[in-house]
C-alpha cells in the first residue's frame, strides 16, 4: 500500500466515525461538558488536522482528491460542533483544515486552535 492510500483510508475512518459521532451526540445538561469537548479535540478534531498536518510536511506533500479534503475537513468541523456544543454554544463550523493546521503548529495544542477558532470558551 502507497504512503497516498494510507492516508486516503485514514481520512474515510475519521470522516466515518465524526458520522458516528454526530449520531451518538446528546447535549449536556449541565454545559459545560468539558471532558467530553476535549475527547471531541483529542480523538477527533486533533487527529484530523495532524492528519493534514502530515500529510503536507516533511518532503510528503500527499494530494488530496477534492472529495476526501472535503471529507476531512467536514469531518474536522463536525467535532469543532460538537466541542462547542459540550459548552452549550451552537455554532456552524466552516473553517479550512489548512487553517486549523498552521494554528496547530503555531500552538502546538488542539485546545487552542479549538478556541481560536470557535471562540469557545472565551478566551480571557
Amino acid at each position: 500500500m502507497s504512503v497516498e492510500q494510507r492516508f486516503h483510508e485514514r481520512v474515510w475512518t475519521l470522516a466515518d466515525e465524526a458520522t458516528d459521532d454526530c449520531a451518538a451526540f446528546e447535549s449536556p445538561e449541565d454545559p459545560p461538558a468539558e471532558t467530553k469537548a476535549m475527547s471531541y479535540l483529542r480523538e477527533g478534531a486533533g487527529p484530523a488536522v495532524s492528519l493534514y498536518v502530515e500529510a503536507r510536511t516533511g518532503g510528503l506533500m500527499v494530494h488530496f482528491p477534492p472529495d476526501e479534503y472535503n471529507a476531512l475537513e467536514n469531518a474536522m468541523n463536525d467535532w469543532l460542533e460538537l466541542y462547542a456544543a459540550c459548552y452549550g454554544v451552537d455554532i456552524d463550523a466552516a473553517f479550512t483544515v489548512r487553517e486549523a493546521a498552521e494554528l496547530l503548529v503555531d500552538t502546538h495544542n488542539i485546545k487552542d486552535v479549538a478556541q481560536i477558532l470557535t471562540g469557545v470558551p472565551e478566551r480571557t
